[in-house]
């Protein structure tokens, strides 16, 4: 497949997200609804993922991480620990700002991750706690992966236009090869979504995201 440069991209605020004020309406009800059931239903996986998570290493079973919402605003994101404490400390980002469209930000080859935090990025499980993102609003169930600052300040103005809706705990870029792109084609998925955006778009992604998890494709 053939990829756009993402910088080509423009989103016309008022025609793809101005316009679209009913269909976010209705995604904000589609996430409140979802989230709450999501999070009643996995209450025993919560459980057994946090009594796993303290047998296996040392630390919080929860992990908070400063990430780049909507706008620009900075929330805390919640995930299951997958790494040894600290593991933040413990790696430098290499990012070449010149060629910020190459950054990939996970390795299969990171020594840092758990036992369990292996299983639990292969199946995604430690993403389930943003469901709590969700119902607080800083989050949605469909959108761009929201940064880590340190990356999004190296943003060229384009790339910064994945910033005027909610991030996501999936997106297009997910289903797209999850952790296995660049940040360029990242972005591509990104914009193309704000701009292709509905809610039968977000239904589609959604299903399409089951099966990539059962299928553990670009997950490590």
């Amino acid at each position: 497949m053939i990829f756009v440069d993402a910088k080509a991209i423009k989103i016309d605020v008022d025609k793809d997200i101005k316009k679209k004020k009913i269909h976010f309406i209705i995604k904000r009800l589609m996430d409140i609804v979802l989230s709450l059931i999501g999070i009643t239903i996995l209450i025993p996986f919560y459980i057994g993922i946090i009594i796993a998570i303290k047998l296996d290493s040392k630390g919080p079973a929860i992990f908070k991480q400063v990430r780049v919402g909507k706008d620009n605003v900075n929330f805390k994101i919640y995930k299951f620990r997958t790494m040894i404490p600290d593991a933040e400390k413990k790696r430098e980002l290499a990012i070449d700002c010149e060629n910020i469209e190459n950054f990939v930000f996970q390795s299969k080859s990171d020594n840092r991750i758990t036992k369990v935090g292996d299983f639990l990025r292969k199946t995604s499980l430690d993403e389930i706690p943003q469901l709590f993102n969700v119902l607080m609003g800083n989050m949605s169930l469909v959108g761009p992966r929201p940064e880590i600052p340190d990356v999004v300040k190296f943003y060229p103005e384009e790339y910064k236009q994945r910033l005027l809706v909610l991030p996501g705990i999936t997106g297009l870029a997910q289903i797209s090869g999850r952790g296995e792109i660049e940040l360029g084609k990242t972005i591509y998925h990104d914009l193309t979504y704000i701009k292709n955006f509905s809610v039968l778009y977000d239904i589609k992604i959604l299903f399409k995201t089951v099966l990539s998890v059962f299928k553990r494709e670009g997950a490590f």
